[in-house]
């Protein structure tokens, strides 16, 4: 009878260790979602070269607010200025603005790199009921990325 309680007492350590583990996994798991927030150069410079080539922003026809980068353990920064492009933050549209002017953006999706390149979904919105998306393919070359081509995906 003393040695059936004496297994109970055994396994305590084996039951805590087992859950020191996946403690140990969940805080592995958390860093590493916090570290994917990360820099990511390519990211951005394919997201630069759709918006400079595709959409034409420059000085002179500037971004409309940038909405989205928010995919689960995505969300790239990106110095904008390096590419020659300024955007703003959708969410520091004043609510006091115009309703057409709270509907005016520009996103950009993860993109996704293979043998070819890259591809990435963007979609712009122009106003109420008056918005695109697309899917394009962008290269990497002697002269950085650039786009290849841009299909339609999506109208409102």
């Amino acid at each position: 009878m003393r040695a059936l309680a004496i297994i109970p007492a055994l396994l305590i350590p084996v039951f805590s260790a087992i859950g020191s583990c996946a403690n140990s996994m969940q805080q592995a798991e958390a860093a590493s979602a916090s570290a994917s927030v990360e820099l990511s150069g390519n990211d951005c410079a394919v997201m630069a070269a759709v918006a400079k080539e595709h959409y034409k922003f420059s000085a002179e026809n500037p971004a409309p607010p940038l909405k989205g980068l928010g995919e689960p353990g995505w969300r790239p920064q990106c110095d904008w200025s390096k590419f020659g492009l300024a955007f703003t933050d959708y969410n520091d549209v004043p609510q006091t603005a115009a309703p057409r002017e709270r509907l005016k953006w520009v996103e950009f999706k993860q993109p996704k790199y293979d043998g070819q390149g890259a591809t990435i979904e963007t979609g712009i919105m122009h106003g109420p009921l008056a918005g695109i998306g697309y899917g394009c393919r962008v290269r990497s070359g002697v002269a950085g990325w650039t786009v290849g081509e841009c299909k339609q995906t999506w109208i409102s």
